[in-house]
């Protein structure tokens, strides 16, 4: 019986750190647009399937513990569900077998679940306490940990290898994850925003944009920022699960602000509210688009003007700016993702 508790100890901890694991490469993989993004990816991919590898003997433990029909049962069955939900629709969308599930995409479901089999597991690990040993950290135990992991890259491997042997839809998915939707044809690019941001009404006659910089406060109208065609292309790559790779035309920030040596950062506000804070070193890279593929933004995609951000995840393109500034606070020092 000491053996069968030490087993089932063991598959509990290795269980919680493959999920904190999963949950920490989601979080980075959602965050980071540039190349190397596509090994953070993998990582996510094979620390998910690490947790189906210990399914079987998790569900023996679950089974067992059931039987004693313990105080919140339902909350660990929750769990269980969850976590099922988010493989299902992580293999669903990397497959492409998968992409939209009604209104909502497999991503976006594939991200609610893993918050919500992270908030349910924070409880499982209060109400079932599962507390380390230092003889967790033997020999034996890390072979038994690098075969799981072994096993799971092996599955990784041979999912991705059938994906592109079949060619299903995820064989073209980007190293993100993501799928192209719309590229060269804004009118097919989706129209969606952070969190509880709605498509506001702009009166582009009435609109001007603050600009805060070492030269002062000045405000420019939508004709004289029209007016500047720099064009740049670029890929927006929205953590919704899809891409498009378009051409923008607007100002450039490096010919828009004044920089002085004392600014640690740029940051962008939107009339909603919504803002986010850039390094300064990336003014050169950053624009501010008035354009899309030759025509004026629409509104859903964030006219009068909007922020492009090459490299950088779709949330950073800031939509419906109205003000551009200089600030001392380093770019760093805000949420990894908009509260709201």
């Amino acid at each position: 019986m000491a053996l069968v508790r030490g087993a089932g100890r063991r598959t509990n901890l290795a269980l919680l750190a493959l999920l904190a694991a999963a949950f920490a490469t989601g979080v980075f993989a959602f965050a980071i647009g540039s190349a190397w993004v596509g090994w953070v990816a993998i990582a996510h991919g094979v620390t998910g399937l690490g947790i189906l590898v210990l399914t079987p003997w998790k569900s023996t433990i679950s089974a067992r513990g059931l039987r004693r029909r313990p105080a919140g049962a339902w909350a660990s069955i929750g769990l269980a569900a969850v976590v099922v939900l988010t493989i299902a629709t992580g293999v669903g969308h990397s497959t492409g077998v998968l992409v939209s599930l009604g209104p909502a995409t497999a991503m976006q479901v594939h991200v609610a679940a893993a918050v919500g089999s992270i908030l349910l597991a924070g409880w499982h690990v209060l109400a079932r306490k599962t507390v380390p040993r230092r003889t967790d950290v033997s020999r034996r135990n890390l072979l038994r940990g690098g075969v799981v992991l072994g096993g799971a890259a092996a599955g990784f491997a041979v999912v991705e290898g059938l994906v592109r042997a079949t060619s299903l839809p995820g064989s073209d998915r980007r190293n993100t994850g993501s799928y192209e939707r719309g590229s060269g044809r804004p009118d097919e690019m989706p129209v969606t925003q952070w969190s509880n941001d709605d498509v506001p009404t702009v009166d582009v006659d009435a609109w001007s944009l603050l600009v805060a910089d070492a030269r002062g406060e000045r405000s420019f109208g939508y004709d004289e920022l029209a007016s500047d065609r720099r064009a740049v292309r670029a890929t927006l790559d929205c953590t919704g699960g899809w891409f498009a790779e378009q051409e923008w035309e607007g100002i450039s920030f490096a010919d828009l602000l004044a920089l002085d040596g004392h600014a640690s950062s740029i940051e962008v506000t939107s009339v909603t509210g919504y803002a986010r804070r850039l390094p300064v070193a990336d003014a050169g890279n950053l624009l501010l688009a008035t354009r899309v593929g030759g025509q004026p933004l629409s509104a859903g995609h964030g006219s009068p003007v909007r922020l492009v951000a090459p490299g950088r995840r779709g949330f950073w393109w800031v939509k419906w700016v109205e003000r551009v500034a200089l600030s001392d606070t380093p770019w760093w020092w805000q949420l990894p993702f908009p509260a709201a």
